[in-house]
């Protein structure tokens, strides 16, 4: 198979991606992704019929990403804007995060982007912790952030979305935009419906999540959409101190069961 829509079956891909700093480009400038290419049903009949042969690249996808991390120490995943410049108060934050959890003894694990990824990521490897990046293909974020140690790239985002989750203690979030939306309700989904071992969801800044709170615990509560006990798996709170407590606490419960 030949041509631009089948490359990505077959072209060769290392397991650490470009560390470059990322840079911005216009999309409308730039092939398309591979996601976009996969989830595209328009095409001339050979394209269809190319899906099923994809399942070769998601599969190296899968085991690329069990094999680079089965070994690293317990982490936790951190989420939060690729916008957030440097001298914002959120990205002091995301690095206090990172030096925090490192201290503690995980490892940090973000999308090895800009922004809040980039500081908790920087922050955990300033303290001498393992620092992880999970990159992404898309047309305007391109290669990992420098404070990444270890880097793996991926082309498809529910390949990438497992590492997230099956390698991690706990979810933290802080304050970032529909990727970050997206991360957080399914990671909720995927412990509401018992997918995963429960561990905990914590939004750190009330100032920016508590609106988001604020809506679960009215209009879809009082909708009956979804559950007290629903809201409850979230824990918002504005100090990383407290994040960590968190996190170790429901360690050790699962470590005693």
């Amino acid at each position: 198979m030949t041509g631009s829509h089948f490359d990505d079956l077959t072209t060769p891909r290392p397991t650490t991606i470009d560390k470059r700093p990322a840079e911005h480009k216009d999309p409308a400038r730039l092939s398309s992704t591979t996601d976009q290419r996969l989830l595209d049903s328009r095409g001339p009949a050979d394209w269809v019929h190319s899906d099923a042969w994809r399942v070769q690249r998601i599969q190296a996808e899968f085991v690329e990403g069990f094999s680079v991390l089965a070994e690293i120490p317990r982490a936790v995943t951190v989420f939060g804007s690729a916008r957030t410049a440097p001298d914002h108060p959120d990205y002091a934050t995301g690095m206090a995060l990172g030096a925090a959890l490192a201290r503690a003894g995980y490892a940090v694990i973000t999308g090895g982007g800009p922004g809040i990824m980039e500081a908790a990521n920087r922050g955990c490897s300033e303290a001498g912790g393992m620092s992880v990046g999970l990159g992404i293909e898309l047309p305007f974020e391109q290669g990992l952030n420098p404070w990444v140690d270890l880097g793996v790239g991926f082309r498809y985002f529910f390949a990438r979305k497992t590492m997230f989750v099956k390698y991690a203690q706990a979810f933290v979030c802080l304050p970032g935009g529909f990727g970050t939306l997206d991360e957080l309700f399914e990671a909720l989904v995927l412990v509401q419906t018992g997918k995963v071992t429960r561990f905990p969801v914590v939004l750190l800044g009330s100032a920016y999540w508590g609106g988001l709170v604020e809506w679960l615990k009215t209009s879809a509560l009082e909708h009956g959409v979804i559950s007290p006990k629903d809201v409850d798996l979230i824990h918002v709170v504005d100090d990383v101190e407290e994040v960590v407590a968190i996190v170790e606490q429901r360690f050790h419960e699962l470590v005693e069961k």
